[in-house]
């Protein structure tokens, strides 16, 4: 018979708990380029996602494909290494398994990041933006399909995606740190396509600020399990039609010179939370 999707959180969850994971606070998602701020992790229990019942794996350059656990800034954090995106093939069900799963561990927020493309004119490379409100263009939801009331309502409340209080600390943190931290609207395309200037120039008259190919379905399902969010978008390059081209080779570079600065904005918030 199969396996439901809680019994599948379940012995996901079980086989992590055995290799010596215990208290939990804090999910960390690392985008494209980002997923260094793993290896700053104090006495890491590092698991493959390949050795985890019911995970995918990661099929991105860039992407490591490993959860990362240990202490971050005095907080008990667990880190993956590399995302799954609708893109691949996946379902979004199977792209947000690992959010589902670190709640059933006791996580009780979720840090999100990701590398992004600048809508917004006033944007340079290589900015930081905290994600205040999302759009999902994805076309899909993942939590379309049965749902499963232990888990989360069948209705889920949108209006406040990303945390509040959160924003604030991010804010102090960034003044603190002398930073030009940016704020705005993420758009989440399917991918793996970059958008056309035309789509570009239609999510930037529909409010969009950053635009990418992850990050909402996490963040939709993060709420559905009463999870707290914090968003961060590496602005990795400027969208279609504000650029000559774009590829995938910039935005890991970008991050690359960046990372610094991303590290220690994460860190110190984690350290403020």
């Amino acid at each position: 018979m199969t396996a439901t999707l809680r019994e599948k959180i379940q012995q996901a969850a079980l086989f992590i708990k055995e290799q010596g994971i215990q208290t939990l606070e804090f999910g960390l998602i690392l985008g494209s380029g980002l997923g260094e701020l793993a290896d700053e992790i104090e006495n890491p229990i590092i698991i493959s996602y390949g050795d985890i019942p019911h995970f995918p794996v990661s099929t991105v350059t860039g992407h490591a494909g490993q959860l990362v656990y240990g202490k971050l800034s005095g907080k008990y954090v667990l880190a993956m290494q590399g995302r799954f995106h609708y893109y691949e093939g996946y379902s979004l069900q199977e792209v947000t398994f690992p959010i589902r799963v670190m709640k059933e561990l006791g996580v009780h927020s979720l840090i999100v990041t990701n590398a992004a493309g600048g809508i917004n004119t006033q944007f340079t490379q290589g900015e930081l933006m905290m994600i205040t409100d999302q759009i999902n263009y994805t076309g899909a939801n993942p939590l379309m399909g049965p749902n499963d009331e232990s888990l989360g309502v069948r209705f889920t409340d949108m209006s406040e995606p990303y945390d509040k209080a959160y924003q604030e600390t991010a804010r102090e943190v960034a003044a603190k740190m002398a930073l030009d931290l940016k704020e705005g609207v993420y758009i989440g395309f399917s991918g793996p396509t970059y958008e056309t200037p035309a789509e570009i120039k239609m999510a930037r008259l529909l409010g969009a600020d950053a635009v990418g190919m992850s990050t909402v379905p996490e963040v939709i399902v993060a709420k559905h399990a009463g999870l707290r969010v914090l968003g961060v978008s590496c602005i990795t390059n400027l969208a279609a039609g504000m650029q000559a081209s774009l590829n995938h080779e910039e935005v890991v570079e970008t991050t690359e010179r960046v990372k610094v600065t991303f590290k220690l904005f994460i860190k110190n918030i984690l350290a403020a939370l």
